[in-house]
């Protein structure tokens, strides 16, 4: 099985477009998405769209849940605030009921699959380090866990003695004996210092974990998110990849 898993769209159809087009030579067999599909860019409607149509395994991000009053902007930035206004006068029923919808957390007998943690889910707490990344692992009932959220692709790796590595590489092998947590990056905003769109395989035959990056027309959606009435800041960061 080869999965494709992406996160953190934020309403970017033109990165989404592209990882699209990218999954396509990649012959995958299943799409799954981290959450945050909606929220800082300006097409939210068209990017749930996009997201429904190529896969039904969908988890809810922060983003997503607080468009539709299920979480609180109370700990959002000013940027980030607005934006979620702005989304909530921009989504049609269609889109409001699908976000809605959207569960904390989905398992198969391959992989688990989050946008924060999975302690506390709805608090959509950040894996930063391996303190946060451990409640987890003590939770995973798989050998391996995708997320997003931070935006920053990164592994976190823990073998059967209890020690745990992270590292930023772009690639992985999994080994049995060892347990996984993925953060797959963000297609809309990557903030890692690269602002090309990043997105992720994982082939369960070969037992690899390739996360990839594709370049898109940032110049377009900073236009377009400037034309909505949103904050600059929200189109200047894309092109630092911040």
């Amino acid at each position: 099985m080869r999965y494709g898993i992406f996160s953190d769209v934020h309403a970017n159809l033109e990165a989404l477009q592209t990882v699209i087009e990218a999954y396509k030579k990649e012959a995958i067999d299943k799409y799954l998405c981290a959450g945050d599909i909606v929220g800082y860019a300006s097409c939210p409607r068209e990017c749930i769209e996009k997201v429904r149509t190529l896969t039904t395994v969908a988890v809810a991000g922060n983003h997503d849940w607080a468009s539709v009053d299920l979480f609180s902007v109370e700990y959002f930035n000013h940027a980030a605030a607005k934006a979620i206004a702005w989304t909530k006068q921009n989504l049609d029923q269609d889109s409001r009921f699908f976000l809605q919808s959207l569960k904390l957390i989905y398992k198969n007998e391959d992989l688990t699959l989050t946008h924060g943690t999975l302690d506390n889910p709805r608090d959509f707490n950040y894996m930063t380090d391996g303190y946060v990344a451990e409640e987890t692992f003590r939770l995973l009932d798989t050998n391996i866990c995708f997320v997003g959220h931070t935006h920053v692709a990164g592994i976190f790796i823990k073998d059967k003695f209890g020690h745990m590595d992270y590292h930023e590489d772009n690639s992985t092998s999994i080994e049995d004996g060892k347990r996984y947590i993925i953060n797959v990056g963000s297609v809309g905003q990557p903030r890692d210092g690269n602002p090309d769109s990043a997105y992720c395989i994982y082939d369960t035959d070969k037992k690899e974990v390739q996360i990839k990056r594709v370049s898109y027309d940032i110049k377009a959606v900073g236009e377009k998110i400037i034309a909505a009435g949103l904050p600059r800041f929200l189109a200047d960061r894309l092109l630092r990849g911040m």
